[in-house]
């Protein structure tokens, strides 16, 4: 097959990051967590003190983005584990503390324009799969495969719940739908690079598919391109 580039875009917990990770494994292809960066960045925005109530000092923040260092390691279970500063919090980034505040930490111009560098460089040998919010229409523009992954809010939150409480959080289902209406909202209406369906993705509900049959639909469509480029 010859190597493509997987953009995979879509609200929050429709399982982006589970697919991409499922698609890499079995393409061979590099697996970049796209979100996990952005909630680096906001991990080390909470420990300095640049965020209160959700509200981003955000001139602090900047001139202290020369300071963070984003890097990938594999681990034992061959999955990506992502590191700040040369530690490893891939479960820090993960709780409602840095959920509550990514999507603001996300907005700021400045954050996103090195992110999104870093994303380009990682990118550019191709055979990669990476998912977030502006994968397809920043990132990317020209990946040979475009998705847009969305499911019923109900489900959205039940599955983000669910993940939450095997990790040991203590969190209700109503503070999970807010939070998920809460990024929706900002994720979609930011000034730079929203959250949206470019014209040329392919969109994918994925509210009664298993992870089975979201898996064996996408490798079809990526064969498929794959194929068509000779």
């Amino acid at each position: 097959m010859n190597p493509i580039i997987i953009a995979i875009d879509g609200y929050s917990s429709t399982g982006k990051s589970t697919l991409a990770k499922a698609l890499a494994s079995v393409l061979g292809y590099t697996y970049i967590d796209s979100g996990a960066m952005y909630r680096a960045v906001t991990l080390y925005a909470l420990r300095c003190g640049y965020v209160n109530d959700s509200v981003v000092k955000v001139d602090q923040l900047v001139t202290k983005l020369p300071e963070i260092n984003i890097s990938f390691v594999l681990a034992e279970d061959s999955n990506s584990e992502i590191c700040l500063n040369g530690e490893k919090v891939e479960s820090e980034i993960r709780g409602m503390e840095v959920s509550n505040c990514v999507s603001q930490v996300s907005a700021i111009p400045q954050v996103r324009e090195m992110l999104v560098a870093q994303q380009q460089l990682m990118g550019k040998k191709k055979a990669v799969v990476m998912d977030g919010r502006d994968i397809g229409s920043v990132v990317f523009p020209n990946a040979e495969l475009k998705l847009f992954m969305t499911a019923s809010e109900d489900i959205r939150a039940q599955r983000r719940y669910n993940e939450l409480i095997a990790k040991g959080s203590e969190v209700s289902i109503e503070e999970v739908k807010v939070n998920l209406s809460k990024r929706d909202y900002i994720d979609s209406h930011r000034d730079t690079a929203p959250l949206i369906q470019t014209n040329d993705a392919i969109v994918l509900d994925n509210s009664h598919l298993s992870q089975k049959e979201q898996l064996h639909w996408v490798l079809e469509k990526a064969k498929q391109i794959s194929s068509s480029l000779g």
